[in-house]
C-alpha cells in the first residue's frame, strides 16, 4: 500500500471577515505546484461562511462541482433556474458543463454554515449543465460506506460525469470499515471530524490521505468518525 498524508495545518488558507477557507489542493491565490490535485479530483475546500454573507454569482465551465453541508444552511440559486436551500446533512451537485453561472449564501441571521466544496474534473467536455441534490439524513449508514455520487450511478446515488464513486462514511468507535479498490484505481480520503486509522497512519480533523497500490483498505476508528471518501480512475 502507498499512503501519502496531506495534514489539516498544511493546507492552505484563504481568510477574510466573513470566509475561512482551507484549501487542500491549489485554488485561487494559493498555489502550491505539489498540490495540484489528486487524479480527477482538483478542488477539496473546507469552507466556513458567516451569517448573511457569500459566494455572489460567478461563472464555471467543464467542471464536476460538489457540496457537502454539514453545519448550518448554504443558499443555491443558477442560470438554470434552481434555487433551494441546502440544509446540514444535504449534497448538493452541478455539472457545468458548456457553462453556468451560480451563487452560494448563507442566508442564517446568526449562525455560520460550514461545507465542503469539491471539484471533478469531467469524463467529457461541453455539455449541457446539470444540477441534483440528495437529502442525506438516515441514508448514511452506520459502520459503512454510503454512496453519494457516481459515474455509474447506483444505489439511489446522485449521477455525475466523471469517474469517481464518492462516499460518505460513518464508523462508531472502535469499528472497522473495508473497501476493495479496482485495478488502477486509487482513493482520497478526508476527515470530517472524529479519527481514522488506515494502515499506520492516524487521520484527525480536516486531514487528508491518498491510498494507492492496494486491493483492500481497512478504515478503523479509536473514538469515531465521519469522512468522505473518493474512489478515482
Amino acid at each position: 500500500m502507498k499512503i501519502v498524508t496531506r495534514p489539516a495545518a498544511a493546507r492552505g488558507r484563504t481568510r477574510t471577515e466573513w470566509l475561512d477557507s482551507r484549501h487542500t489542493f491549489s485554488f485561487g491565490e494559493y498555489q502550491d505546484p505539489a498540490h495540484m490535485g489528486f487524479r480527477s479530483l482538483r478542488v477539496l475546500n473546507d469552507d466556513v461562511v458567516e451569517s448573511g454573507q457569500g459566494f455572489g454569482q460567478h461563472g464555471h465551465r467543464d467542471a464536476e462541482i460538489l457540496s457537502y453541508v454539514f453545519e448550518g444552511r448554504l443558499e443555491h440559486k443558477d442560470s438554470m433556474g434552481n434555487g433551494r436551500v441546502i440544509e446540514e446533512g444535504d449534497v448538493q451537485y452541478m455539472s457545468a458543463g458548456r457553462g453556468v453561472l451560480h451563487s452560494e449564501f448563507n442566508p442564517s441571521g446568526d449562525q455560520r454554515v460550514h461545507f465542503l466544496q469539491i471539484w471533478l474534473l469531467p469524463h467529457e467536455t461541453g455539455a449541457a449543465p446539470c444540477y441534483a441534490y440528495r437529502r442525506l439524513g438516515n441514508d448514511a449508514q452506520a459502520n459503512a460506506l454510503t454512496l453519494l455520487f457516481s459515474g455509474r450511478p447506483r444505489n439511489g446515488a446522485i449521477g455525475i460525469r466523471a469517474d469517481a464513486d464518492v462516499y460518505v462514511g460513518r464508523i462508531d468507535a472502535g469499528e472497522r470499515l473495508e473497501h476493495r479498490l479496482g485495478a488502477g484505481r486509487g482513493v482520497w480520503l478526508h476527515v470530517v471530524n472524529g479519527g481514522v486509522v488506515v494502515a499506520i497512519e492516524t487521520l484527525g480533523p480536516g486531514d487528508g490521505a491518498s491510498i494507492e497500490q492496494t486491493e483492500i483498505i481497512q478504515i478503523e476508528s479509536p473514538r469515531g468518525s465521519e469522512f468522505v471518501f473518493f474512489d478515482l480512475k
